[in-house]
């Protein structure tokens, strides 16, 4: 029985679940945006979010735990930089998940799980681009 056990076991070993959490963790905190199942999301929102509060630390204890769970020297350098310097000010809710649907094979519900606040690249159209000239 799993009393007073927390977190989904996502079908996985623990060591398998720790490994795929880094990985997305990582992956999250890169790209600002990634695709992948609700479950999956749900459980990366609560590391995400452990990570930026490192972050608002901004001690070299508080790196060294981040360099414990984060796979890349150079996402801990941005997430302590710029990452840290766009959530200074919030206290929390650093992330978003939008349901997207049914993934084909399986019909697993996909979400997006997104970094709030981050830069957009804006399109704009001729029209739009003559306008600002």
């Amino acid at each position: 029985m799993r009393h007073r056990r927390a977190g989904r076991q996502l079908s996985r070993t623990k060591e398998h679940r720790l490994a795929m959490m880094r990985n997305l963790v990582t992956s999250l905190l890169e790209h600002e945006r990634l695709e992948t199942t609700a479950a999956k999301a749900k459980e990366l929102r609560q590391l995400a979010e452990q990570m930026i509060t490192l972050a608002k630390k901004n001690d070299l204890h508080a790196r060294r735990q981040a360099l414990a769970v984060v796979r890349s020297k150079d996402v801990v350098f941005k997430l302590f930089s710029e990452l840290r310097e766009r959530y200074v000010e919030r206290s929390g809710g650093y992330t978003r998940i939008i349901p997207k649907g049914l993934r084909l094979g399986d019909a697993a519900p996909i979400s997006v799980i997104e970094l709030l606040g981050r830069p957009e690249k804006i399109k704009r159209t001729k029209k739009a681009k003559a306008a600002a000239q």
